[in-house]
């Protein structure tokens, strides 16, 4: 996620490191999904723990890290707080703070898959997920454009977000106002989460035997098939985060997961895992890093006319060529981040919510 949202040039960056402008799919556009699959992984490790405490503790565990996720999402929008107005710094208005976003997203979906599996059997949260990827396909056909239901400007889920919140706390990255990470389209990203808690149980359960990781594969192929078909009238799009989004994603993650369990477990081969566990240990901080970290970089001029960001993108980088100096300053801002995890877990500061 850093390397593809912090590129020396956006104008100048490989395909498979950009997002599908509309319908279709990138590897770039397996992160986010892959983000929230991880999130119910996870969950089904914790549920045991969950089973020693009352109602009420769990609820407010749920509650209060919903919160503060979400809360930290939208003050990393907000960040730096003030804004120079010819010469002046004056505090950024709320009234133009982008609401929603990427940590927002995976707060809300934490907090309503959590809500769905502590209080109901396994059964029934895959018959409720099911039916949130049916309702999402109708709501996107009976409230869109009656001409163009799927479109960016057409969609439900913006006519809703534009109600609920308005023009000036929406994202407005398309050129338009238009947030991806929109409330309707939340509905649909809580199935991945789900994903991600039912295939953690699997894995607890027989997940480490060949038998267990060909079921996974096989879910993982049969989700890829389904979407591929539902793919024809209800499109593959990150954007709008259509169901056949969700199953194609869920799917390749079923597929991962497996490829991983069967490198690290039953090969035994685990020593270029260390690199990742770096990130691993402490995600939330190392993300709010590397989002804080280059607005400041924006921030700060050489001169009137150059952020410190393109003078060290144009200074260094450029020279490597247009799109490898690009992928080059991306690559060595990650290490950047990196290290910081790196030396964190060192000394052994694991930040959680």
């Amino acid at each position: 996620m850093i390397i593809v949202n912090t590129p020396g040039d956006g104008s100048v960056t490989f395909a498979p490191l950009l997002h599908a402008k509309w319908h279709g799919f990138t590897p770039t556009d397996l992160v986010f999904p892959s983000f929230l699959f991880a999130v119910g992984n996870a969950m089904s490790f914790v549920m045991r723990k969950w089973e020693q405490k009352t109602t009420a503790q769990v609820l407010a565990k749920i509650f209060k890290r919903t919160l503060l996720i979400f809360l930290l999402g939208y003050l990393m929008y907000w960040f730096p707080f003030v804004n120079n107005d010819e010469g002046h710094w004056a505090l950024s208005p709320i009234s133009n703070t982008r609401i929603l976003g990427v940590l927002q997203r995976i707060a809300l979906c934490y907090c309503f898959a959590s809500l769905l599996i502590y209080f109901l059997k396994t059964r029934t949260v895959v018959v409720i997920s099911a039916g949130l990827l049916l309702l999402y396909w109708g709501l996107c056909f009976w409230f869109g454009d009656p001409f163009d239901p799927l479109s960016l400007q057409g969609n439900a889920g913006l006519k809703l977000d534009l109600w609920l919140m308005g023009e000036s706390h929406l994202y407005h990255g398309e050129g338009v106002a238009f947030d991806p990470e929109g409330l309707l389209s939340t509905l649909p990203a809580i199935v991945n989460v789900v994903g991600g808690y039912l295939v953690g149980l699997h894995v607890q359960k027989n997940g480490k035997s060949y038998e267990g990781l060909a079921k996974l594969l096989l879910a993982g192929f049969t989700l890829v098939v389904i979407a591929y078909f539902w793919n024809f009238i209800f499109p593959i799009n990150k954007k709008l985060w259509t169901s056949s989004f969700v199953l194609h994603t869920v799917g390749l993650d079923c597929m991962i997961i497996a490829a991983v369990i069967y490198i690290t477990d039953i090969q035994q081969k685990t020593r270029w895992a260390g690199f990742f566990e770096v990130v691993g240990k402490n995600p939330l901080s190392i993300y709010l890093l590397s989002e804080l970290l280059v607005i400041v970089l924006y921030m700060v001029h050489v001169n009137p006319d150059t952020s410190l960001f393109a003078w060290i993108y144009q200074t260094i980088f450029s020279h490597a060529g247009a799109y490898w100096g690009s992928l080059l300053f991306a690559v060595c801002y990650m290490l950047l981040c990196w290290s910081v995890g790196y030396w964190m877990d060192k000394k052994k500061i694991y930040l959680r919510v």
